[in-house]
């Protein structure tokens, strides 16, 4: 599963993180609900060639290489060593003999043009940087007809991204914005035509729900741990400071409090596109 890849400083981050979070597809039905649902939508055939981009844990994979059968075949890259443990255990319970894992930088990972009938990442596109050059890069893997198939959050998910933002620009701390490419229906569509997907659809899921505040203050420390977060508003922090951006986000919980509780948005997209057949 090895491959040779330095990773700087903030992907060692995003591999250190995943190593500790293994189990994360057991931690509720979240990603197996997406990962079935995306399989769904790409209409995998059997004997076609898979790839899956920050395959995880398999979820993706395991499912697809039950479809495309022994005469297909599943290639999943992943940065976390730990993960891809996790997801050989899964492959090797199930008798697959069609999966390939690798532990690479999917920037730098190559492979030959017109490989794949279809890619995906389910859940991977925020911890990828450079989106537009990256999807340019995977449209050539793919064969002509080939779909590409991936999720993203929009622009007005997670609460607490919306708080930690605020927060930063009060101590002139500029935030990436990690979907800013595709994080509308519509910067969607423009992101894969510019990448040269045709068919595109983009379909919208709400997983959003309102938490206690008591929940909702928790989710302070899943924050800073997040390499999302951690690498760009932790670290430029001194302790003093992170206790009194804690005091910040937990008073800004406060205004959000409604008879509910405070609304998480969580709206999922599920976006697919075709690589044409002629050029």
């Amino acid at each position: 599963m090895n491959d040779s890849f330095l990773p700087n400083d903030y992907k060692q981050q995003i591999a250190d993180y995943f190593n500790r979070r293994i189990n994360y597809d057991q931690e509720g039905d979240f990603h197996s609900i997406v990962a079935h649902h995306l399989i769904q939508c790409a209409d995998i055939q059997p004997r076609q060639h898979i790839l899956d981009i920050a395959t995880g844990t398999g979820l993706v994979a395991i499912e697809a290489a039950q479809i495309v059968g022994n005469h297909g075949s599943v290639m999943g890259v992943d940065l976390s060593e730990g993960m891809l443990r996790r997801s050989q255990a899964k492959i090797t319970a199930a008798g697959l003999t069609n999966i390939e894992l690798k532990q690479a930088d999917i920037e730098i990972i190559d492979f030959p043009d017109n490989s794949f009938d279809r890619i995906f990442c389910c859940c991977g596109i925020p911890y990828i940087p450079n989106i537009p050059t990256n999807l340019s890069r995977w449209q050539k893997f793919l064969k002509p007809g080939g779909i590409i198939a991936m999720t993203a959050v929009a622009e007005t998910a997670y609460m607490f991204r919306h708080i930690l933002t605020k927060i930063a620009q009060s101590y002139d701390i500029e935030l990436p914005n990690w979907n800013e490419a595709i994080g509308t229906v519509e910067k969607c569509n423009r992101l894969l035509r510019t990448s040269g997907f045709e068919a595109i659809q983009v379909t919208e899921e709400q997983f959003g729900e309102y938490l206690s505040l008591e929940s909702a203050q928790k989710l302070w420390d899943i924050i800073i741990q997040n390499p999302l977060t951690s690498f760009n508003f932790v670290q430029p922090l001194n302790s003093e400071q992170l206790q009194a951006a804690k005091a910040q986000y937990l008073a800004e919980l406060e205004t959000l409090v409604t008879d509910q509780g405070i609304w998480n948005d969580i709206t999922l997209f599920y976006i697919l596109g075709r690589k044409p057949i002629s050029p």
